[in-house]
């Protein structure tokens, strides 16, 4: 951990609100005047598009666990070496994983390469001068043999749904972006599963602090359901770390009278509507990142 060149790390999974939480960062970086190195998470995948197939293949022909959640399949060390490296040093490499062919045509352009999507561009020095590393990704709070990367971020939060919630996304999504039927979303799911609960849940015990989106209507039927719930067809339970609240002096009952219909449901948590889930981040984590800058000035 390091106050000369901190690390925040977001850790989440398929509907949690991905979009809504780069959303608030962005936001806060522009208000703040801060220039972060932006690191995503399936840069640290193990393997390209068309390898993870064969290692898929062959694991499970025999009959070994395989999947994006657990460690065989990513760089849980490297990206450790990356905290330590920036909280040390505010340097360290980075690569990007190409998910489509937009993507692909900018950094070829970039980089003069001929890369498709499914691959990673080589790796690189990240920016000169930044004022924080940013990742956000599926590991941001991984611990395990040889890495713990959660001990490494000076900000840890966690983004996630309920487990119904996070199924009904992604076989909306793997219908509507690659073809999948509910039936081969759910074979995947089944396979995940185990490193789902041993590397995926342990990590939001870990975080300072915890967004999580509960919907307010059925979803009983993960498998049968084919509309995902609104924000504004959720509750967000916004909760905190034992000691992180005293850490960042969060103020609950400034919180409560500043978002409309909040609520606490323990002294540790807090109910918002989901449609203000971005709302809400903004007003908790902006006066924790300015602090961040300020300590860093400090030091400078």
């Amino acid at each position: 951990m390091s106050k000369r060149h901190p690390v925040v790390s977001v850790t989440g999974s398929s509907g949690a609100g991905t979009s809504t939480v780069k959303r608030a960062f962005e936001q806060i970086f522009k208000r703040e005047d801060i220039t972060p190195a932006v690191v995503e998470g399936d840069s640290y995948h193990r393997f390209e598009r068309a390898e993870m197939k064969v290692a898929m293949a062959e694991a499970l022909a025999k009959g070994e666990n395989f999947s994006h959640f657990g460690p065989e399949a990513n760089l849980f060390d490297k990206l450790g070496e990356l905290f330590q490296a920036y909280g040390e040093t505010g340097s360290g490499e980075k690569r990007y994983y190409l998910h489509s062919f937009d993507e692909a045509a900018e950094h070829n352009s970039r980089l003069g390469t001929s890369l498709n999507p499914g691959q990673f561009t080589p790796w690189e020095p990240l920016p000169a001068g930044t004022d924080l590393l940013f990742y956000e990704g599926l590991h941001g709070g991984v611990v395990g043999e040889g890495y713990d990367v959660a001990g490494l971020a000076d900000l840890l939060v966690g983004v996630v749904p309920i487990v119904n919630l996070e199924w009904i996304q992604k076989i909306a999504r793997d219908n509507a972006e690659r073809g999948y039927s509910a039936e081969a979303t759910v074979d995947t799911i089944l396979r995940r599963m185990p490193d789902y609960i041993n590397h995926i849940c342990p990590q939001f015990s870990r975080t300072d602090i915890n967004f999580q989106r509960v919907p307010t209507v059925d979803t009983s039927n993960p498998f049968t359901i084919r509309n995902i719930p609104s924000p504004d067809e959720s509750f967000v339970i916004i909760h905190f770390r034992k000691g992180a609240r005293e850490k960042w002096g969060i103020d609950f009952q400034n919180l409560l009278s500043m978002i409309h219909d909040s609520f606490m449901s323990s002294p540790t948590s807090i109910v918002v509507n989901g449609g203000k889930m971005g709302f809400a981040m903004e007003l908790i984590l902006t006066p924790i990142i300015h602090r961040m800058i300020e300590e860093k000035k400090k030091l400078s």
